[in-house]
């Protein structure tokens, strides 16, 4: 930490929300669990508190209930929310359910994974905030591992294709052209690849193995698709493209990486460990810079998880 900043740590920003203080906290019946790629599942839940205010980018702490291994909730980022169809003749339909998925790795997702339809998890949020990006002609999302789960929200609703937040949230300004750049070890591991085309989306894959699209990393596919002649706009006119990203730390640094060197604004949402969600334990702390260069811990949970990569002490 830098000399001098230790003071700031855990302090909210000035004028900045904080989403947990009107997070919902209630139960959440399971009304779809299935399976979509390789140890891949996406979980819809009844949960209109959740699914009509929540943004792109923002996430819920779900826990299982009566148990206690694993005691403690995780966070799953908010993929998509749906309507309830039954409302009356001439009312917008509440946002009633909230889609998440996961992918199975460690004690919580596998026990996760065995909970049938009709159960009912622990839920609260919307938590954390969500992506604030400026109006820009064409948005690029980077995801990799498991990180189109906070991607897909964004990129609807930028095409024009959904809204969401509560009803007296302003709705950003839209973008003309989405791409996706994704990045997998293996094709099996792209699921809901169809949800990103279906909104219209323009989809292209990476695989290490070159089972799907290109041979390399989302880095490489980054180059293929930009670094070409006239691809990537010059520094005075960088606000036609602008990254969201989200997935493993070194593929965001390295992401982070490449946008800065050709000064294109990028976000990255941070996927830190989290035992609380609502800023009190301090697990999910990331090294932030401020406005003076120096930088200091800021809680992933109240702070993020969506951070300006160009903050983040990678």
């Amino acid at each position: 930490m830098s000399a001098g900043t230790s003071s700031t740590v855990g302090e909210q920003p000035a004028g900045q929300p904080c989403y947990a203080d009107a997070a919902s906290y209630s139960p959440a019946r399971i009304v779809a669990h299935t399976k979509i790629a390789d140890n891949t599942w996406r979980l819809r839940l009844d949960c209109p508190a959740i699914a009509s205010t929540a943004i792109p980018g923002q996430f819920a702490m779900v826990r299982i209930p009566h148990r206690s291994d694993p005691l403690l909730a995780r966070p799953l980022a908010v993929y998509d929310t749906f309507a309830d169809a039954s409302g009356e003749a001439g009312e917008a339909p509440l946002r009633r359910y909230a889609d998440f998925i996961y992918a199975v790795h460690g004690r919580f997702t596998t026990a996760l994974r065995e909970v049938p339809v009709g159960h009912e998890l622990i839920a609260w949020g919307p938590l954390g905030n969500g992506f604030q990006i400026p109006a820009v002609e064409h948005l690029v999302l980077v995801a990799g591992g498991i990180g189109q789960t906070a991607l897909l929200g964004l990129g609807r609703e930028r095409l024009g294709q959904a809204a969401y937040g509560p009803a007296s949230r302003l709705q950003p300004p839209r973008s003309g052209r989405v791409t996706c750049c994704w990045g997998a070890r293996h094709a099996g591991l792209f699921g809901g690849i169809e949800d990103y085309r279906s909104a219209g989306i323009d989809v292209h894959q990476a695989t290490l193995d070159g089972s799907a699209g290109l041979r390399g990393t989302v880095v490489d596919l980054l180059d293929s698709l930009f670094d070409q002649p006239g691809a990537v706009p010059p520094a005075a006119h960088t606000r036609r493209l602008h990254i969201a990203c989200c997935g493993p730390d070194p593929m965001m640094a390295a992401v982070a990486r490449w946008a800065a060197a050709r000064q294109i604004s990028c976000d990255v949402s941070l996927e830190a460990p989290m035992a609380c969600g609502i800023g009190i334990c301090f697990t999910c702390v990331a090294r932030v810079r401020d406005d003076s260069g120096s930088w200091d811990y800021r809680r992933t949970c109240i702070e993020g998880p969506v951070f300006d990569a160009t903050r983040i002490e990678w």
